[in-house]
């Protein structure tokens, strides 16, 4: 288990733009990215909060008439 206080976190993000935390001392699960600079859980969850507006996947926040011309 991980010691919340103690342990650098990242905030990851996958190609859905999903957020999600992850361990700084771990390599990212394949489909996630490192987004901002990691940091304790309490900054990483602040930074997602700031970035994370709309939790619906990116495929289903797409307008599909977009393409359409």
């Amino acid at each position: 288990m991980l010691d919340c206080e103690s342990t650098r976190f990242l905030a990851v993000i996958n190609e859905e733009g999903q957020f999600s935390l992850w361990p700084a001392d771990r390599e990212p699960p394949a489909g996630w990215r490192p987004h901002g600079d990691g940091g304790t859980r309490a900054e990483c969850l602040d930074h997602i909060r700031a970035h994370w507006h709309d939790m619906r996947p990116l495929s289903l926040r797409q307008d599909p008439s977009e393409g359409a011309a």
